[in-house]
């Protein structure tokens, strides 16, 4: 068994049975957990109500009726994902803290958020399950790694890095290439490295795994051709999973499909290789493509969308503020957050595959923020490279 799918234990075994119970559930596209789900989050809520005056304020309001992600009878009070980049919230004493990550660059304001042992693990073991469940883990298997992200550097705390990083311990690594370039002082995008690594491993004889920001792997593309160099074949059982979105360079973005189809054109992986996730250092649950790209719902979680003015929830298909709800985190009451980006959510019959849990698309972030994301700050490196 992979290490990351084994067994992991919530802090008090008595007040969280039922999120123990949720989060031990090993198929990560199960239906039918409608009422574990809500009991899991009443058990959340009262946690986070006992250890966070902040949170037990906001259960003073008066309650959705019914809250429309989890059922009659169960709180979803709304916080704002943004409200993490200006104030750090515990539910748990700082000695517990296991892990401290942010979400932006090395300017503007970053979300702090602070993790103790259960909850990271337990994130972890979701995206360990969801790659299991796509059969990406193979650890007989060794492949070549394309990061476009950055490189680990000692002060380096980003949500980002640490999951990429992380990703590459489902598959052996035989090489490593990451695309932002520690220097000393920051992080260069290195094109040319990334462009020779390409020509490298498609001569290899191991799969090559490319993840990160999809700007990036345009961009290494768009070079590419620039230069005029033919495509590559890159080793069947190669795979894309893209994440971090576009940000700052969305006038540089193109359509998923012409972007997919260019990643096989230029490098030979297939369509139903190239995925795209979504993820946020504010709600850490794994939200990963389809073979027909669209991110469905795990049982470990719920999605809403809310009306941007009035913050009502909102049909199938009409757009708004994506709303994500799970009881798994126990450090910060970051159980039930409103996103920065405008989605539409949908029904599982709407998707041909085999699952049947609701889907999301992602639209784009909503207005416009002095607030940097990973994705943003690294987007600036790519100024003046083209």
């Amino acid at each position: 068994m992979n290490p990351h799918l084994a067994p992991v234990e919530v802090p008090d075994p008595a007040a969280l049975a039922h999120v123990q119970r949720l989060c031990d559930l090993a198929e990560p596209y199960a239906v039918g957990a409608d009422a574990l789900f809500a009991a899991a989050m009443a058990e959340s809520n009262a946690w986070h109500a006992r250890r966070s005056p902040f949170f037990a304020a906001l259960l003073q309001d008066p309650p959705e009726a019914p809250a429309p992600t989890v059922g009659e009878g169960v709180r979803t009070p709304l916080v704002p994902a943004a409200f993490f980049k200006r104030h750090e919230v515990l539910s748990v004493p700082r000695d517990e803290v296991f892990l401290h990550l942010t979400s932006s660059g090395t300017t503007g304001q970053k979300s702090q958020m602070f993790f103790d042992e259960w909850t990271i693990r337990s994130a972890q073991r979701m995206v360990a399950r969801i790659f299991d469940h796509y059969g990406w883990i193979t650890p007989d298997q060794p492949v070549n790694y394309l990061l476009y992200s950055y490189e680990p550097a000692p002060s380096l705390k980003l949500g980002t890095s640490f999951t990429d990083n992380y990703l590459c311990d489902f598959a052996p690594a035989r090489h490593t290439t990451h695309a932002l370039r520690h220097t000393g002082s920051g992080h260069e995008f290195d094109v040319h490295g990334c462009i020779a690594a390409l020509q490298r491993y498609a001569e290899d004889d191991v799969p090559v795994r490319i993840l990160g920001f999809p700007a990036f792997l345009h961009f290494t593309l768009e070079r590419m051709r620039a230069m005029g160099l033919p495509p590559l074949r890159l080793p069947e059982g190669s795979l894309v999973v893209l994440g971090g979105g576009w940000k700052a360079h969305a006038d540089r973005q193109i359509g998923k499909d012409a972007f997919y189809a260019d990643i096989t054109e230029r490098l030979g992986i297939p369509g139903d290789r190239v995925r795209d996730t979504f993820g946020s250092v504010e709600h850490c649950v794994p939200y990963v493509e389809c073979a027909h790209h669209r991110l469905h719902v795990p049982v470990w979680s719920r999605a809403a969308i809310r009306d941007t003015g009035t913050l009502r929830p909102l049909p199938y298909g009409e757009r708004g503020f994506l709303h994500l709800v799970s009881p798994y985190i126990t450090s910060v009451p970051a159980q039930s957050v409103v996103m920065g980006d405008l989605a539409s959510l949908h029904p599982g019959e709407d998707c041909p595959c085999p699952l049947s849990t609701d889907w999301f698309t992602v639209h784009g972030r909503a207005g416009v923020s002095r607030n940097r994301s990973c994705a943003v700050a690294a987007a600036e490196l790519m100024k003046g490279m083209s």
